[in-house]
């Protein structure tokens, strides 16, 4: 344990030493305020939405869903830096030489990935309210921050964060290449994703299948989302799947960031380091 709290303590050392935690940060609340502020306008003004606005119990997790929505690249990119940049830096033989056990370094970046994620959650829905919980109450829609409903969403984004960090970390260890790895991160979560979660809503097996796709699990997991939310309304849209309960949206992400752990864990973290 105590080999174990000192690498925790090193890569958080190394961690808030570079700039990079922070500047993802600020991107992520600036991309969460702007699209929960944008959310919040749509969904509660009878202008853009004909007859009227949407209902508070749609609007609202809608609206605090932002960062599961459009940010949770942020804390996936985070966990593959983490994961890559001593290779980008190639710092890691000087890491091994001060703990050669690459199970604990392993372990330690591991709990850094968790926290760090969790704090990138814990911006995210802090954003969310603050930006667009006054713009729903200035429309006369109801903001529903004393709903237990809103606050266990709000929970369950940190915790989706904090396993997408996880993911972005089990993928940059297997990768190894920071390039590839924000490449793919980018490509997957802004174009792959979101257009095989429309597609695969066409046919009863590949919706079946889209269910456990990484955005979908969180969307089943946090309870809200922008598909989830048109789903409410409308089943019959394009796209819109049966969701998975949130115990097994959960348990789809901490599955697919565990196996990709493992997978480098055996494969690309047993290599020889130059």
């Amino acid at each position: 344990m105590r080999a174990l709290g000192r690498a925790v303590h090193a890569e958080l050392l190394r961690v808030f030493s570079l700039r990079t935690w922070w500047i993802l940060a600020v991107v992520l609340g600036l991309y969460v305020a702007v699209t929960a502020g944008g959310f919040a306008f749509f969904v509660s003004s009878s202008e853009l939405n004909g007859p009227g606005p949407l209902p508070a119990e749609v609007a609202a997790p809608l609206v605090y869903s932002s960062t599961t929505s459009v940010a949770l690249v942020v804390p996936l990119l985070f966990g593959a830096l983490l994961a890559t940049s001593e290779y980008r830096w190639r710092t890691l033989t000087p890491t091994l030489l001060a703990q050669p056990r690459r199970v604990v370094v392993l372990a330690g970046r591991l709990i850094v990935a968790l926290v760090l994620g969790a704090l990138y959650g814990v911006i995210g829905a802090v954003v969310s309210v603050a930006a667009g919980a006054p713009v729903l109450a200035a429309f006369g829609t109801d903001p529903l921050l004393a709903e237990p409903e809103v606050l266990g969403l709000l929970a369950r984004t940190v915790l989706a964060c904090a396993l997408w960090s996880l993911l972005g970390l089990g993928l940059g260890a297997l990768l190894t290449s920071q390039i590839a790895a924000i490449v793919i991160v980018l490509v997957f979560t802004q174009f792959v994703e979101p257009i095989l979660r429309i597609v695969a809503g066409a046919a009863e097996w590949s919706a079946e299948a889209a269910r456990y796709l990484p955005g979908a699990a969180t969307d089943s997991l946090v309870g809200a989302g922008i598909l989830a939310s048109i789903g409410q309304l409308d089943p019959t849209v394009p796209g819109v799947i049966e969701p998975l309960t949130r115990l097994e949206g959960g348990l789809v992400l901490a599955v697919l960031s565990l196996a990709l752990v493992a997978l480098a864990a055996a494969t690309t973290l047993r290599r020889d380091v130059d």
